[in-house]
């Protein structure tokens, strides 16, 4: 790429996967942008945290909304050409989310009070992407809703990432003073 602007959007357009033009304020935009929002929030959670297994955590976190991004970005008419190329969000993904969420689990007490986000950046971070990452949710639904959404495995890894980074904010915190817990 030479330059970062093509002009193409000048218009209020956007170009989805296969090149299909539809408005930027398209719900499918709206979808993947959030994610994008949720990926960005992720990676001021890297910045701030010193914990290793979290950062690696992070990152695998990244790299999956990316390739929802693009299932998310693409006609569900070319479903069959994106699973030629692409590799859809699956139950292997959600499962592996359920195995985070109890190895974290199983290494924190349990869940006394309700959690306020501010324990630390990190974990605020974390929070932030967590809610994020639950509007995210809602936008895949109401694509689902639109027949939009073919593959809904995405809304299951969505609402069980949303799980993950609440227990990987308190995993975060573990340790710390009372603030992360009150």
């Amino acid at each position: 790429m030479e330059r970062i602007y093509t002009r193409h959007g000048d218009e209020g357009e956007t170009g989805l996967l296969f090149g299909q033009r539809v408005p930027k304020a398209d719900l499918r935009c709206e979808a993947y942008g959030t994610l994008d929002e949720a990926k960005a929030a992720l990676g001021l959670a890297f910045a701030h945290s010193q914990d290793a297994y979290l950062k690696e955590l992070i990152e695998e976190l990244q790299g999956a909304l990316s390739r929802l991004c693009t299932e998310l970005a693409s006609e569900p008419a070319r479903q069959a050409e994106f699973e030629k190329r692409f590799q859809p969000v699956d139950a292997s993904m959600t499962q592996r989310l359920e195995e985070l969420i109890d190895t974290l689990s199983a290494q924190m007490g349990p869940l006394r009070e309700f959690v306020m986000p501010g324990g630390s950046a990190a974990s605020a971070a974390l929070d932030i992407s967590r809610a994020i990452v639950r509007r995210a949710e809602r936008r895949a639904v109401a694509l689902k809703e639109q027949g939009l959404l073919p593959n809904r495995e995405a809304i299951r890894y969505l609402n069980r990432l949303s799980d993950l980074l609440f227990v990987m904010a308190r995993y975060e915190d573990r340790g710390k003073t009372a603030k992360a817990e009150r």
